[in-house]
């Protein structure tokens, strides 16, 4: 029933739509500030994640520091870029509510990829508030670009595959 009010109320689609801006405008904040510094690099973030993956309760988990040394530290300068811009073009989707589940859903990846590297931060509560707009499918976006383009999309795919049906009969 709760599920059922997350995607089909529009009155909590509009609470949906400002916790969407909310995470969006995190989303920018963190992203821009790397931008406009010019000076981020991810080194010393993923060296404090190897740090964390030792003792007696570590904080990183084996396979997650097998991954970082494998592919992410010897990238290191790509995942610069991707983070940066991941950070900011999340941000964006969710401001304007552009392919919201799609875009909520990176988020949330990056914000997994965070914690599995021993960060906290305010990582928890993205990932929480971000589930509300990932299980509200469309409605999260109802007031934003995918109120627009997504009724339109919907009916020409709709109408494409009723038109295939009927030549093939």
């Amino acid at each position: 029933m709760f599920i059922n009010v997350l995607r089909q109320n529009k009155n909590v689609s509009i609470l949906l739509a400002v916790l969407r801006v909310y995470l969006g405008y995190t989303w920018i904040m963190a992203g821009w500030g790397k931008i406009t510094s010019g000076k981020f690099d991810a080194s010393g973030f993923l060296k404090g994640a190897l740090a964390q993956a030792t003792g007696e309760h570590p904080a990183v988990q084996g396979w997650w520091v097998a991954f970082l040394k494998s592919a992410v530290i010897p990238n290191v300068e790509l995942f610069n870029v991707l983070v940066t811009w991941g950070e900011l073009l999340v941000g964006i989707g969710l401001l304007i509510g552009c392919f919201t589940k799609t875009t909520v859903f990176f988020g949330m990846m990056m914000n997994f990829s965070y914690m599995f590297s021993g960060s906290t931060s305010t990582n928890p509560q993205l990932v929480l508030l971000s589930i509300f707009i990932l299980v509200s499918a469309m409605n999260a976006g109802r007031y934003g670009v995918d109120g627009i383009i997504m009724p339109t999309l919907k009916e020409k795919l709709f109408v494409n595959k009723t038109k295939k049906v009927k030549d093939v009969a």
